[in-house]
């Protein structure tokens, strides 16, 4: 008979929050698949379990190791499958197996625990009806900009990851975007630094620091309990503008044409349309 592929939930800080569950499955396996192997020999060793087999897998590795890990639970070896923190395939490694066990017919259990997204949702004031999960914003400074304006649209709570170094950039693009959006940054969560903050994100940007290590979990408050709804599509429609209007007008004139028809600063537009910083047209 074939094994099982147990999709273990480890702590996302403080190691009390492993279940029991959990410490039973890693007893019982044969073989641990780990996003970073020197993570989990840490909480294997925390818990005095010794697995038979710790193997890697992470991100650069998982699509050519899924195959290999599958054909052993096909063989009948059962296989526990760990994140550095919390569950895996939430914005973490462990798709691929889960994928190929599918297809496999082999059975894939899950073994629920904590989570850094569910633990933000239950401390918001936001409500959990209709939220979505973002997972991580984009990296360049331009997409990330447009992912937030789908997001702001988004009628429930919207839960997304920030890295450290970009959380006080994301904060200033909120605040221009959607100054009226309440936004709740967690860090550290569960653990001895454990970190909430809730407020609009020009209050939020002067308070949080930016770290190099750690990263945010943020609710973003749903575009149906505010007024911002009507600044995030004056600024799409500034998008569809410049788009139109770039390399038909001189830079100066589009600036004013959209500014002046979306309620834009005309400077702003002018540093977008050129790429350049704010230049002195008028406002």
């Amino acid at each position: 008979m074939p094994g099982i592929i147990y999709v273990v939930a480890t702590p996302i800080g403080n190691l009390e929050d492993i279940t029991w569950r959990a410490v039973n499955v890693l007893k019982s396996v044969e073989i641990v698949a780990a996003e970073d192997t020197r993570h989990t020999r840490t909480l294997l060793a925390h818990l005095q379990i010794a697995p038979p087999r710790l193997v890697s897998l992470h991100e650069h590795n998982e699509q050519g190791r899924s195959a290999a890990l599958v054909a052993e639970v096909a063989a009948g070896r059962s296989l526990a499958l760990v994140s550095d923190a919390g569950t895996p395939l939430i914005n973490d490694p462990g798709l691929e197996v889960v994928r190929a066990a599918w297809d496999a017919g082999i059975r894939v259990v899950p073994i629920p625990g904590p989570s850094s997204v569910l633990a933000a949702l239950s401390v918001s004031p936001f409500g959990s009806a209709n939220a979505l999960l973002a997972g991580f914003l984009p990296v360049r400074d331009k997409v990330r900009e447009e992912a937030l304006l789908r997001l702001c649209r988004h009628p429930g709570a919207v839960v997304f990851f920030e890295a450290p170094h970009r959380i006080v950039g994301t904060l200033e693009t909120l605040e221009r975007i959607a100054p009226a959006r309440r936004i709740l940054v967690c860090r550290e969560l569960t653990k001895l630094h454990e970190t909430l903050l809730l407020g609009l994100a020009s209050e939020l940007k002067t308070v949080v620091r930016e770290e190099h290590r750690g990263e945010f979990t943020c609710v973003l408050e749903g575009a149906g309990s505010d007024g911002d709804a009507d600044s995030v599509a004056r600024l799409e429609l500034g998008d569809r503008l410049i788009a139109e209007l770039k390399g038909l007008l001189p830079p100066r004139q589009a600036a004013r044409i959209v500014a002046k028809v979306c309620g834009l600063r005309a400077r702003e537009v002018y540093a977008q349309l050129t790429g350049e910083g704010a230049s002195e047209t008028e406002e």
